[in-house]
């Protein structure tokens, strides 16, 4: 296995926002609803690919499909997942919420690193990614995506200790998740954020007042007060996307038990990788995991 996450070099979502803000209120003389489906598709990068490297790494994982009807309009979405199962029947069981731009085969590496830990890891793709139903995602579908992804773990392991683990746009979605549930064991965040508003801050045109037309918040600072369970927030300290000091804005907003872990040297792309000495310290002194 790969020891880093070397993804293509491609401009990321997150340098692409600050540019994306400057032009938000031209957008919004278009209306609202343009606006909103723009950001969508910025945000989000939706897309059915993923590099060839991760797509050689997801080979082997297992396939599973979670079918539900959405709450917000009722319709029936399909969701593809990849599976890597533990040999104990006792293990602790790991949901794993991706970012933007590449499907959930992208996350491999990240996957298997955390499967390595002991956990049994179940990652899946929002609506519009993947082999998921083909549709553009916002803030509230990824949610809904999210929870039902949860709650089919619920019936397929109802005594199996679980995890929820959100890297990027994905540690929002794994917050959100969390303040929603009773039953989740623990919450691992890596390269997060406080909300979009506050990463756009940061930016080459973070100056630009358009915070009142950013329509996909993603308020996880507002939300992460009501998790329940011991929160491990992990930052590289070289992160140019996400800078450190906002995955250490989002964690001091959670309530203990919890632990934040700078890792030197790491990347946006590479902090699970360089820190996995670090992960693997922390999930036992934070989650009194032995694994």
């Amino acid at each position: 296995m790969i020891a880093m996450d070397a993804q293509p070099n491609r401009s990321p979502i997150w340098r692409r926002l600050g540019l994306a803000a400057a032009f938000a209120g031209v957008l919004l003389l278009a209306g609202c609803a343009a606006l909103d489906t723009q950001q969508r598709r910025w945000i989000f990068q939706p897309s059915k690919a993923t590099w060839a490297g991760a797509a050689v790494a997801a080979e082997g994982m297992e396939e599973r499909w979670i079918e539900y009807d959405t709450p917000s309009t009722g319709e029936r979405v399909r969701l593809h997942a990849l599976w890597l199962p533990q040999k104990r029947a006792d293990a602790p069981v790991l949901l794993y919420l991706h970012g933007a731009r590449w499907d959930v085969r992208s996350s491999a590496f990240r996957m298997r690193r955390m499967h390595d830990l002991g956990f049994a890891v179940l990652g899946m793709d929002y609506r519009g990614f993947g082999q998921s139903t083909d549709q553009l995602p916002s803030e509230e579908s990824a949610y809904e995506d999210a929870r039902a992804t949860w709650e089919w773990l619920r019936r397929e392991m109802p005594r199996a200790p679980r995890y929820v683990f959100g890297h990027s746009l994905g540690s929002a979605i794994a917050v959100h998740l969390a303040s929603e549930v009773d039953d989740e064991r623990g919450v691992m965040l890596e390269g997060s954020f406080p909300s979009i508003p506050d990463v756009v801050s940061t930016m080459r045109f973070g100056w630009l007042p358009v915070g009142a037309l950013i329509t996909q918040r993603f308020e996880a600072a507002e939300r992460i007060e009501r998790v329940g369970s011991p929160v491990l927030v992990v930052h590289g300290s070289e992160d140019r996307l996400i800078r450190p000091e906002l995955g250490r804005a989002l964690y001091e907003r959670a309530r203990s038990p919890k632990r934040f872990v700078l890792v030197d040297g790491g990347t946006h792309h590479n902090t699970n990788a360089v820190g996995h000495t670090h992960y693997r310290e922390a999930v036992r002194s934070l989650f009194g995991l032995r694994i």
